[in-house]
């Protein structure tokens, strides 16, 4: 078996906004289609009509990533700027209620709203998924259970959703805690092997309760057709760079399990609990509050275990060629996340539109 690649692929939902009221305002799908011409399959309709998602192809590494990461959002860009409308990445909107955002026309989301009622209505939130390439199904529950552990570290970092129906909700993500009124979702539990996984995710679908193991909607899964281990504990990111730096640390977690395990070392696994208590956190101060240190039975400041997780992949980005994307989450912590941001913008103007202005001027920085 030759040394793995941990390919990478990087799925981003995006806002459409009314330039005018800066109100999330549906694309009608003009974007969609029109992107069908130039990006065939990597543009989409989400169940809401305001959001629209891009994902790259399959990238052998983090360069090819970067490089496609950035054409998409230009692209985005463009094609919304023709029909009149502007892109925003955050996790929520600032002011826009779901009650006023139509839903796309489309049986599996009819479906899904069918039985999820205001739970799916008010799901107007934006994340962003990173999937990376595992050789094996036993490989992949091998990563699930090793990575749950750095969910919350990860999300702290990516905390971009602040406001929610006009209002300052206290919290640095308040994203999850709007998709977790739907099922399935959080930090997924330990699983023994790859056949266990199967098992349960075998009888959700004979049970009814699922049609296809994509309805598990966790932090973290092994996705259910492709050989990959999905993040999707992210909110949507301000600039691409930012993107970039978040891929770049997973692709290097999920080396460095790896680079581990084939040493026989391997870390001790915590109860979803304790971790369930770490991803509050997270959601609530961002990078400005205590995670715990399992290991050491004690709180410790969230910046100084991102700083420990930075030195724990260090050995292995020279071989990912990642180096200068992981070293620019230095920067993210010394500029703050994308929630602090926008709070200083809210504190300086008072404006939740000129919060969405900030937003959309982050999202085309750097391309």
């Amino acid at each position: 078996m030759g040394k793995p690649v941990f390919t990478l692929g990087i799925e981003e939902e995006f806002q459409t906004i009314d330039p005018e009221t800066r109100d999330l305002r549906s694309h009608m799908s003009q974007i969609v289609e029109g992107g069908k011409m130039i990006l065939q399959e990597q543009v989409k309709a989400e169940m809401h009509q305001s959001v629209v998602e891009v994902g790259t192809t399959v990238c052998n590494n983090i360069e090819e990533a970067r490089h496609q990461v950035t054409h998409l959002r230009r692209q985005v860009i463009e094609l919304a700027d023709r029909v009149g409308l502007q892109i925003a990445a955050a996790g929520t909107h600032p002011f826009s209620r779901w009650q006023d955002q139509p839903i796309t026309v489309d049986a599996r989301y009819d479906k899904i709203v069918e039985e999820l009622q205001d739970a799916a209505r008010s799901n107007l939130v934006f994340g962003m998924h990173v999937h990376v390439g595992v050789e094996t199904r036993e490989l992949g529950v091998y990563m699930m259970n090793a990575l749950r552990y750095f969910l919350p570290h990860i999300f702290a970092l990516s905390t971009n959703s602040p406001f929610w129906e006009g209002r300052e909700t206290g919290y640095k993500s308040f994203r999850t805690k709007v998709f977790e009124r739907f099922p399935r979702t959080g930090i997924p539990e330990h699983f023994g092997s790859a056949s266990e996984y199967d098992a349960y995710i075998n009888l959700l679908i004979k049970t009814g309760c699922i049609d296809n193991g994509k309805k598990i909607w966790w932090d973290l899964r092994l996705h259910p057709f492709f050989n990959t281990i999905e993040y999707r504990v992210c909110d949507m990111m301000l600039r691409v760079d930012e993107a970039v730096a978040m891929a770049a640390l997973m692709q290097a977690l999920v080396a460095k399990v790896y680079k581990l395990m084939i040493s026989n070392l391997t870390f001790r696994q915590y109860r979803k609990a304790l971790i369930n208590e770490n991803k509050w956190r997270a959601a609530r101060y961002g990078l400005d509050g205590k995670l715990i240190d399992f290991g050491k039975q004690e709180e410790l400041p969230t910046r100084n275990l991102i700083q420990e997780l930075l030195d724990f992949v260090d050995d292995v980005l020279d071989e990912l060629g990642s180096r200068h994307e992981v070293e620019y989450i230095h920067k993210m912590m010394e500029m703050g996340t994308g929630a602090d941001r926008q709070l200083k913008v809210f504190r300086e103007t008072g404006d939740l539109k000129k919060v969405v202005d900030f937003i959309v001027q982050e999202t085309s920085y750097g391309l």
